[in-house]
């Protein structure tokens, strides 16, 4: 009698495994039979293990077995010819087990620079498919005599017990997006984890996260990158590629990140990491950087797509030099039909395998331009992530612009799946914050969605991504605390970073003990987040605004793991009051719909949005404005009752004067927010707050204050 039972894990991950395969050939001592095609990179069977990789260039493939750290290939293993079926080769090789060996690729064919083929036989080439890299381990380590590294692969096994996760699917402007770094977010011993600067490290932090209130995170990249690359010492100062923007590996963790050694599991940490922030109602969107690698330029070392097909991977200029519209040394052909699978199988890969929602896009313009470098009206690359069938429901942002000087903010090809960085609203909103001329309007306009950039009905409240404040440039506090850069510690003599950056040091520059200043940076502080948290779009600031960290005027601090880039918790006690204002303010959106997106009509006729500047329904600016008003009215999420909201805001240095406009059926004008007064979770902000008849507002200077109708 036949009893059926359901399968473990492990016995599902043995589907491609039991094949019952038997070799056909001997090669160099190997017992060998082709492998499978269709699927790329290293493949586990019960008998052996299976090879797959493709060269359009190539005349020849070999693949090449090492002992665990050892300097040189135990085995040779050439494709025999008819391993090989189009441009792919397949090899499955018997009776090796994967914890005892590590594995790359060499490529014979023509040299010839000057038409970009780059193929050298001594060349060890990585896998672009490896799950898991060796070669480089343990953070800032080099080898030794100043050698490039000599990447390799590792097998991973795939049998991480994911339980019912699922991707969240949380509508796209119900977030709050939190921007942070894996390393520099638990680094320094005051953030109180035991695994300092790891995944491991930032699973401990999600209690805080969760408390905070914010609903996804954004790693910056987690994909396996050099640290190494252009590595100097600086006044007795290590610095390094900090950031990670210079992929070595684009579908391998990097390992440095893990807190203990993964052998053959590498991504578990990671995927637990992943699994618990999803468990606790929290997205994860990786920042990826498809636009250029770790390879660089004519100068940089060839261990992975310069010795496949240099030609094939990255745009060439017609003398076969690289394209440089990334400022990183080379460009990926990233519409050429190659790439473009490429990619796809890459962010699958993170969708399927590692359960993220969705990505940021590293200079994304650049995933919009041709092989020759032009723009492209419908980039093939752009249309078939916005409709690939797997990644339909991930969320997909665009850093819509690149270092070649092509800017699409509000022009980005969308085919209204696209989200952007929105570089307009951080740029605006700076500036009318500050209290320059003539933004007060430029200011409504980026609150109330940027519709002049994102039209409501063909792009809706999910495409302007928000934000004042991210990895690139000024952190918040030192937006309010530094009228220049100080990037000295950087070593080109403060000539790298932005130099308009839009800030404000609210009269000293730095560190000061005056405080009226110190105050005054508080408050401008509360007044970014206040209007950043009242406004039409996913709202995204980056990991320690919320308790001012600094950067100490640092606004490129690319290279610098330390103190400089990683977060000080001391200051979460010194700013507790800043901390908590976010605390209540992410609350306070989470609260009121209709300022993240348009619900139904009210009952009483009001406007969805409405604007009132200094009195009711005035809807004009000049160069001189200073005070705005925006009212939002819609029924709640549950179409309980009538929301309707209020945001003001003084940009100007003295009192001013804003008349609100009269509420129906008896309702009546409540403070919930005045940035003026220290915040305190439960103080009645009403008292605090001058009225005149309970229709005149008293705005203090540089004040935001925010009302609702009860």
């Amino acid at each position: 009698m036949y009893m059926w039972r359901e399968r473990s894990k492990e016995e599902k991950h043995e589907d491609v495994v039991n094949t019952g395969l038997l070799p056909l050939d001997v090669v160099e001592g190997f017992k060998i039979r082709p492998g499978f095609f269709r699927m790329y990179g290293a493949c586990v069977a019960s008998n052996g293990v299976s090879f797959t990789i493709n060269s359009h260039g190539a005349t020849r493939c070999t693949l090449l077995l090492f002992k665990p750290q050892a300097p040189k290939p135990y085995a040779r293993i050439p494709f025999p010819d008819s391993y090989r079926i189009g441009d792919t080769y397949s090899m499955l090789v018997f009776d090796i087990k994967p914890d005892e060996f590590e594995y790359a690729f060499s490529f014979d064919g023509p040299y010839e620079p000057a038409k970009g083929l780059l193929f050298n036989e001594e060349n060890v080439i990585l896998d672009p498919y490896s799950r898991a890299v060796t070669g480089q381990r343990k953070w800032g380590e080099k080898p030794e005599g100043g050698k490039d590294f000599e990447y390799r692969a590792r097998v991973v096994k795939s049998n991480f017990d994911w339980g019912n996760i699922k991707q969240l699917e949380q509508p796209f402007e119900d977030l709050v997006i939190y921007e942070t770094h894996v390393r520099g977010y638990t680094k320094d011993k005051s953030s109180g984890v035991s695994a300092l600067g790891t995944f491991a490290g930032l699973k401990d932090k999600i209690p805080y996260l969760k408390d905070l209130g914010i609903n996804a995170v954004e790693l910056m990249p987690i994909f396996e990158f050099d640290e190494m690359e252009s590595a100097r010492v600086v006044d007795g100062v290590q610095l390094y590629n900090y950031w990670g923007y210079n992929t070595v590996s684009f579908f391998a963790p990097n390992t440095s990140y893990a807190f203990n050694e993964e052998h053959n599991h590498e991504g578990d940490e990671l995927k637990s990491l992943i699994k618990a922030l999803k468990e606790n109602g929290i997205e994860v969107i990786l920042d990826v950087v498809f636009n250029h690698t770790a390879e660089g330029n004519e100068m940089g070392p060839c261990f992975s797509f310069k010795g496949i097909d240099n030609n094939v991977y990255y745009m060439l200029t017609p003398d076969a030099h690289y394209y440089n519209f990334s400022g990183c040394g080379n460009v990926m052909n990233c519409n050429h039909p190659v790439v473009r699978s490429f990619i796809i199988d890459c962010l699958r890969h993170w969708a399927i395998e590692y359960r993220v929602d969705g990505f940021r896009f590293d200079l994304a313009s650049i995933l919009g331009r041709d092989q020759n470098g032009a723009p492209m009206a419908n980039p093939p690359i752009l249309e078939s992530l916005a409709f690939d069938p797997v990644l339909g429901k991930m969320k997909l942002i665009a850093e819509a612009w690149d270092a070649g000087g092509l800017y699409q903010v509000g022009s980005f090809p969308s085919w209204n799946r696209w989200a952007e960085w929105n570089g307009r609203y951080r740029d605006d909103m700076r500036s009318f914050l500050k209290g320059d001329d003539g933004m007060a309007g430029n200011a409504i306009t980026r609150i109330t969605g940027s519709r002049d950039l994102y039209s409501p009905e063909s792009r809706g409240h999910k495409a302007s991504v928000n934000f004042m404040t991210c990895h690139d440039g000024f952190t918040l506090y030192d937006l309010y605390s530094y009228n220049e850069k100080h990037n000295e510690k950087n070593g080109w003599n403060n000539t790298d970073g932005d130099n308009n950056g839009n800030s404000w040091n609210c009269g000293a520059e730095g560190e000061t003990d005056d405080p009226q200043i110190e105050g005054l940076r508080r408050r401008m502080v509360k007044n970014a987040f206040a209007t950043l948290l009242c406004s039409r779009g996913p709202a995204m600031f980056y990991g320690g605004d919320e308790f001012c960290n600094t950067q100490f005027g640092n606004n490129n601090a690319y290279c610098q793991d330390n103190i400089i880039s990683w977060l000080d918790w001391t200051r979460l006690e010194k700013y507790r009051e800043i901390h908590d204002f976010v605390r209540y303010m992410i609350g306070f959106r989470k609260r009121y719909a209709i300022l993240r997106k348009k619900t139904k009509p009210v009952a009483c006729n009001l406007p969805e949005i409405s604007i009132h500047n200094g009195y009711p329904w005035n809807g004009g600016t000049d160069s001189n404005s200073r005070l705005i008003g925006i009212m939002y009215a819609g029924r709640d999420e549950h179409d309980t009752r009538d929301d309707i909201v209020f945001y003001c805001m003084n940009a100007y240095w003295e009192t001013l004067v804003m008349q609100l406009p009269e509420l129906p059926n008896g309702l009546q004008w409540k403070v919930c927010v005045n940035t003026s007064v220290e915040y305190e979770d439960g103080k009645d902000m009403e008292s605090y707050t001058e009225f005149y008849y309970k229709k005149t507002l008293k705005v203090p200077p540089r004040t935001a204050i925010v009302l609702v109708a009860e």
